[in-house]
């Protein structure tokens, strides 16, 4: 029988970005809500340790000690993983993990998760991408389109703050924004080069999770307007991004409804053969490695793209021998993620009368342009570009002392216009691109490691070569000079936005979940974060996460309030 007082309303396994969507939609509601993180808490304000710091305080300048990156090959990849930041990020021997191919895993074990210390892009969803698996007939049909999205992308928009222009771009739609940030003049040369020589291509200022106008949903969470530090990655102290930590979870909590448990390993979900539907979850204690059972009628698996596979894969019964709600045998498979290895620089040499000074909180935008209407190339689907100019000034460091110091502050030298640009390409889900659970090793909590085999193949090639194609031709329209092209060659993962592997779809032969992320063999259990998604578009991610999880919660409550679980 059930420990009443380890028997909530609901459970929500990880306390990130998702994860605080649903805590936050069911304690707003009247649930009692156990929200289950297995990292420590972070407290808004009280938990950034390096938030105020100025660059001499720290003993490396922002460097990362040679012997730490040895022994994190993977983690020291990231671009955030800095002396300011590493606290946030987990260590590659914190939670070992096998490569069948190369996967760099960037994880963020947290109260706050990776919102703490993500890039803070925030672009809808289009039919284009929800259309897409059906035109091309690659990964099954979405069973939801933009329609039932609209709504709740304003409702998330509207709680978050998003910075951004009405475009009118049908391919990336406008949303509930807030007054956007400037384009410098050599982004707008660009923009109107692309205007002149292009009817399908445009250069937007990338919409971003900042805010830059009071209102008085932010002064009810305690937040102030975006400072443009650009130390976003330490925590913000005026709250003037978002992340978890600063919005959802702190009013989650106000409602008295919220019990947040930190350093809490979910080992599986209960699954009740009898009752047939799931009970609870199986949390090992971080510290002590005590193993606790929880209860509740339905439960929320928000633990970030891979380990939502990892404990789902690990939730045996006799009902489900190889996974919970794995009827269709495509748990863990249909993995996907974005193709970030293109990139491109060049150099203008006009513009001398300007400068820039100062920073922003993110980068110009181009979307999809390629397949979008009809298959144009021979490769499926599309790609965005990130975009960025800037014009630095020439630091003169001859000299010591006051002559040094003289020539640091009186120099006025700058040198010419540089912009950089990079690929954010669609990855095709295959069924080889997965994650498994290893049937002999296993962590220091006796749970089976995670083996992630995902890779590249022709489709993403192709795609990475009409970006080098494309956008050299396109810079040259605009006359820039010096242009060279990248290929990083970096593994899959840190583009940090692996998706799929619980995916949803209409049927269950072929799927996990249902239009409302609910599992269709196991309807008290659903999955809301990365792990849904069917197809992987090229906008970044995350707002639709936070979008799909708060649609879904609302559907749950009725539920429960119906008491239909």
């Amino acid at each position: 029988m059930a420990d009443n007082k380890n028997t909530y309303d609901t459970i929500v396994i990880g306390a990130g970005m998702s994860g605080g969507w649903a805590a936050k939609e069911f304690c707003d509601n009247g649930l009692k809500t156990l929200l289950l993180e297995r990292g420590p808490d972070v407290k808004h304000l009280v938990d950034y340790p390096t938030t105020n710091k100025m660059p001499w305080e720290f003993p490396l300048r922002g460097k990362i000690p040679k012997e730490v990156t040895e022994a994190n090959p993977v983690i020291s990849r990231c671009y955030a993983y800095k002396e300011d930041a590493a606290h946030f990020f987990v260590k590659d021997n914190d939670h070992v993990y096998g490569q069948d191919k190369p996967f760099d895993w960037i994880r963020g074990y947290q109260v706050g998760g990776k919102s703490i210390m993500w890039a803070r892009q925030v672009q809808r969803w289009s039919d284009y991408d929800f259309e897409g698996p059906a035109r091309d007939g690659f990964a099954v049909d979405w069973p939801i389109r933009y329609a039932d999205l609209e709504e709740w992308y304003g409702y998330v928009e509207r709680f978050v703050g998003v910075s951004g222009n009405k475009d009118g771009n049908d391919t990336v739609p406008d949303g509930e924004f807030l007054k956007a940030w400037e384009l410098n003049c050599v982004e707008k040369h660009f923009q109107k080069s692309l205007k002149e020589n292009y009817k399908d291509r445009e250069l937007i200022y990338g919409r971003c999770a900042h805010i830059t106008e009071q209102k008085e949903i932010f002064i009810k969470q305690g937040r102030g307007l975006c400072q443009n530090r650009d130390l976003c990655q330490r925590g913000c102290p005026f709250g003037g991004y978002f992340n978890a930590n600063s919005t959802l979870i702190p009013w989650a909590e106000r409602t008295g409804n919220l019990t947040l448990k930190a350093h809490s390993i979910v080992e599986s979900i209960i699954y009740d053969d009898k009752k047939q539907k799931a009970t609870g979850v199986r949390v090992i204690d971080a510290n002590t490695k005590e193993l606790t059972e929880y209860y509740a009628k339905v439960i929320f698996v928000n633990a970030a793209t891979i380990n939502t596979n990892a404990i789902l894969l690990n939730s045996k019964s006799e009902r489900f021998p190889n996974g919970l709600g794995n009827d269709s045998g495509t748990l863990g498979k249909y993995v996907g993620f974005h193709n970030y290895r293109g990139i491109i620089s060049a150099t203008h040499d006009g513009f001398k009368e300007f400068k820039t000074e100062g920073k922003r909180p993110t980068s110009s935008y181009i979307p999809r342009f390629r397949n979008v209407y009809k298959q144009e190339t021979d490769f499926l689907r599309g790609y965005a570009v990130s975009f960025g100019a800037s014009r630095h000034k020439i630091i003169n460091k001859k000299g010591v002392g006051e002559e040094l110091q003289n020539n640091l502050l009186e120099n006025k030298e700058y040198g010419e216009w540089g912009i950089w640009s990079r690929m954010m390409g669609e990855t095709i889900p295959r069924e080889d691109g997965q994650v498994t659970l290893d049937p002999e090793k296993k962590d220091e909590y006796g749970i089976p490691q995670p083996n992630i085999s995902v890779g590249y193949d022709e489709n993403d090639e192709k795609m990475l070569e009409d970006y080098f194609t494309q956008f050299t031709i396109m810079l040259e329209k605009a006359g820039f000079k010096n242009i060279k092209a990248q290929d990083t060659k970096q593994a899959p993962g840190l583009d940090i936005h692996e998706m799929g592997g619980v995916r949803m779809g209409k049927d269950p032969k072929t799927s996990m979940l249902n239009k409302w992320n609910q599992m269709h063999a196991c309807q008290n259990v659903f999955v809301t974060d990365g792990a849904c998604m069917t197809s992987m578009s090229t906008q970044n991610p995350s707002l639709t996460f936070m979008a799909l999880t708060a649609r879904s919660a609302n559907y749950a409550i009725e539920k429960i309030q119906k008491d239909e679980f």
